[in-house]
């Protein structure tokens, strides 16, 4: 069994089955996330698929609205931004102050809607990656596609497990904006979901339309998801 609490992940197995074959078996497995590590290129994109998990260790850069309206206006002025944009990926969050001992606070993501047209013209400068919550508009699914990028999906109301995740901190433009300055975030193993991919498939739209499909009687079991039959980790002596 897995638990998710303020300390960060937990893992409980049964009595003969130590977390160090859990875990091999675990990263064998279908279900296993890919690894990534920014900046990222082409090919490592090119075998994601919606549903997929996603761990990602390297630099990622912080930006919520008021940074992002300061990054268009740089681009609408033709002026040079305050990082190399190829091979970057964005997360929408703005983080909450520092506790003792840490390098920072909560850090979940924001709802990405908002920033929808404020995204396009970074993805066409070569940003690979944005992760959020929420569903994009369809206009920034198609600039996806013709950029080869993709959306990531973190869990909301997680910040105070994705802030642990974060292992070093620099604000690089703006300081005045507080928790929407434009920042560096150096990750590890931070989790996330293949929310739109490269072929713009989407989540929120396969997701729901997967579940009516296999919901199933409302006197019976309901089926299991297709994704899960195909991609489900189930280790010997554990529960479903």
């Amino acid at each position: 069994m897995i638990s998710l609490n303020q300390d960060g992940l937990k893992v409980y197995t049964k009595p003969g089955r130590d977390l160090k074959t859990l875990s091999q078996e675990y990263f064998s497995s279908p279900a296993a996330p890919t690894l990534l590590s920014s900046p990222l290129l082409n090919q490592d994109l090119s075998s994601l698929s919606v549903g997929r998990l996603v761990s990602l260790t390297g630099p990622l850069l912080a930006a919520r609205d008021q940074a992002h309206k300061r990054l268009i206006a740089l681009i609408k002025e033709g002026r040079e931004l305050p990082f190399e944009p190829l091979g970057q990926v964005i997360y929408y969050v703005g983080p909450t102050p520092a506790p003792p001992g840490r390098v920072i606070g909560a850090a979940g993501p924001t709802t990405s809607g908002r920033l929808d047209n404020l995204t396009i013209p970074l993805l066409d400068l070569g940003v690979k990656a944005l992760i959020g919550k929420g569903a994009r508009s369809k206009e920034v699914k198609k600039a996806l596609v013709r950029n080869k990028a993709v959306y990531l999906a973190a869990v909301g109301g997680a910040g105070a497990f994705y802030g642990r995740l974060v292992r070093r901190v620099e604000v690089i433009a703006w300081p005045e904006l507080g928790p929407e300055a434009l920042m560096r975030l150096w990750v590890e193993n931070f989790t996330s979901i293949v929310a739109v991919d490269l072929e713009g498939s989407d989540l929120y739209e396969t997701g729901p339309a997967e579940w009516k499909k296999n919901r199933g009687s409302s006197m019976g079991e309901p089926k299991k998801s297709s994704f899960i039959s195909k991609s489900g980790y189930t280790p010997n002596g554990l529960d479903d």
